[in-house]
């Protein structure tokens, strides 16, 4: 599967926000947002230039693909079935986007970054309802429970899930249990949960031109 190569904190930087890429290294003094908080490139140091209303909807549309590490294609594929469906095209599309196997995985605290939480994927080391499910893009539904394999629960991805589960503490719609090393879907995500990151009525308004 195709994945994005580019310099992440340059990513984060052509986006002026923290798209956490790395991890713990985001949260620490060495963040490129904090040493060098201007774009990328020879003349990155004018500073961020005065965007059109295209420009704008298209960052928009760029940061959340570099967020969720998306392809176009792929990006735009869950647009087209959000687009497509009866309810609010906002909801549908985030609903897609958060319910991804990768990013349920992140959002638990259990992985530091998304490449990380795509990685313990397609390595075999979780379960979904005690089945080996290796696909990052996966859907899972309200019910389902994730755990680790027993084999890799040995491994020092998973040796310290207490400290790792922390951070589910701001996501209502996800339980875990850090005895088991297991996460819950109790919910559907939801649009105020994810305010601030990205604005989907403009990923919205982009493909819709």
């Amino acid at each position: 599967m195709a994945r994005q190569l580019d310099n992440k904190c340059k990513q984060c930087r052509r986006e002026k926000q923290k798209l956490f890429l790395k991890g713990d290294r985001c949260n620490s003094a060495k963040c490129a947002m904090v040493k060098r908080n201007f774009p990328p490139g020879i003349h990155g140091s004018k500073g961020y230039p005065r965007l059109t209303d295209y420009g704008v909807q298209l960052r928009e549309k760029q940061k959340a693909k570099r967020i969720y590490r998306l392809m176009e294609d792929q990006f735009k594929g869950y647009f087209t079935k959000a687009q497509k469906s009866k309810n609010n095209t906002e909801n549908i599309l985030l609903e897609l986007l958060e319910m991804r196997f990768d990013n349920i995985v992140f959002r638990s605290g259990l992985a530091k970054s998304r490449d990380l939480a795509r990685q313990m994927v397609s390595h075999n080391h979780l379960l979904i309802n005690g089945k080996k499910v290796n696909i990052p893009s996966y859907q899972v539904k309200i019910g389902d429970i994730i755990s680790v394999k027993e084999k890799s629960q040995k491994s020092k991805l998973f040796e310290k899930p207490k400290e790792q589960f922390k951070v589910s503490d701001t996501i209502s719609w996800l339980a875990t249990d850090s005895t088991k090393i297991e996460i819950k879907v109790t919910d559907k995500p939801s649009l105020e949960e994810t305010k601030g990151e990205f604005d989907p009525k403009l990923i919205i308004e982009f493909y819709s031109k």
